[in-house]
């Protein structure tokens, strides 16, 4: 999800980012887990789900999922979630059906199952680990609603990493070289 929703109830949802992660080896030692703290604590993140897949060099899985939203709290968000998906496919009656659903689908606290635990296992080799986050960027809501006072309307977005500007260099680098310009 990329756009953030407000409901006349006063609650707010920020924009969602899935956020897939691979380890090699087990260098864990609470960094990351204290940073997302952090972030939580200054109302910049807020963890809607993580689940982190070991597999040790047996093959052996250990698997931790944590959350930083109580069981209301998930439920809400799967009530929210379901009726957005609901009033896509078929209007208020659908929405409805999709809030009931969602905040069944959340009631243990997680979004990801035991299917994404047995995905993620089969998918990374032995002697790595692989974290599936849902990160819900708090620091965008007032953002959001100070563009919506202002009558905008958020015609695109995407996230541009460093990865993405060093391949834009190497193709004006090349570009260069096929057409024979000095830098």
């Amino acid at each position: 999800m990329s756009t953030p929703t407000h409901s006349g109830d006063g609650l707010t949802l920020g924009p969602v980012q899935m956020l897939v992660v691979g380890f090699e080896g087990d260098n864990f030692s609470g960094e990351i887990r204290e940073e997302l703290e952090r972030l939580k604590e200054h109302d910049i993140v807020r963890l809607i789900d993580l689940l982190l897949v070991k597999k040790n060099d047996d093959g052996e899985i250990e698997v931790l999922q944590t959350s930083d939203l109580d069981q209301d709290e998930a439920e809400e968000f799967g009530a929210i979630v379901g009726a957005l998906v609901g009033f896509g496919a078929g209007g208020e009656e659908e929405a409805e059906r999709g809030a009931i659903a969602g905040a069944a689908e959340l009631e243990d606290g997680h979004v990801f199952d035991d299917d994404a635990v047995w995905y993620l296992s089969d998918a990374i080799p032995d002697g790595t680990a692989a974290a599936v986050a849902l990160l819900e960027h708090r620091w965008a809501i007032p953002l959001r609603d100070k563009i919506a006072r202002a009558g905008g309307v958020t015609l695109s977005d995407a996230w541009v990493h460093a990865a993405d500007l060093v391949a834009i260099g190497l193709v004006g680098a090349a570009a260069k070289d096929a057409a024979g310009v000095d830098a």
